[in-house]
C-alpha cells in the first residue's frame, strides 16, 4: 500500500512527532512510502525507506495527485498549515480534489491521521 505523507514547514514537526510515533506501522513490509523533497527528509532521518519526489513548490503535490489519479497512492497524510499563504496553493487543492474524486483516504491534520493509522493497525 503507497502511502504519501507531505507536510507544509510550519507542520514538520508535527509530522516528525506523528511518523516516529508510528514507525512499526511505516516500516511494514507491505506500506510504501512517498514524499515531498523536504517531507520526505523527515522519513529518512527517521530509517524510514521513502521515495521522494520534489518539494510541493515545484511540484512535488502534482506528481503525488498524479499517483492518486492513477491509483497508485492509496492514502494521503497532508498536515497542511491553514495559517499561512502557501504560493503553490492550486496545486495543494488539485492533490486534495484528486483524492476525493478517487476516493483515497486524506488526513490534512494529525488527528484524523490517527484515525487512519489506527485502521491500519487492525
Amino acid at each position: 500500500m503507497e502511502i504519501a505523507i507531505v507536510a507544509h514547514d510550519g507542520k514538520k514537526d508535527e509530522m516528525n512527532f506523528f511518523l516516529t510515533k508510528n514507525l512499526e506501522v511505516f516500516k511494514q513490509d507491505h506500506i510504501r512510502l512517498i514524499a515531498t523533497g523536504t517531507t520526505g527528509k523527515i522519513a529518512e532521518n527517521l530509517g524510514l525507506n521513502v521515495h521522494r519526489f520534489l518539494s510541493g513548490p515545484l511540484g512535488g503535490d502534482a506528481q503525488i495527485a498524479a499517483r492518486v489519479a492513477e491509483g497508485i497512492t492509496k492514502m494521503v497524510l497532508f498536515f497542511r498549515d491553514p495559517l499561512n499563504a502557501h504560493p503553490h496553493e492550486p496545486d495543494i487543492m488539485m492533490l486534495m480534489r484528486q483524492c476525493d474524486v478517487h476516493n483515497v483516504p486524506l488526513a490534512s491534520n494529525p488527528a484524523t491521521a490517527e484515525l487512519l493509522i489506527m485502521g491500519l493497525k487492525h
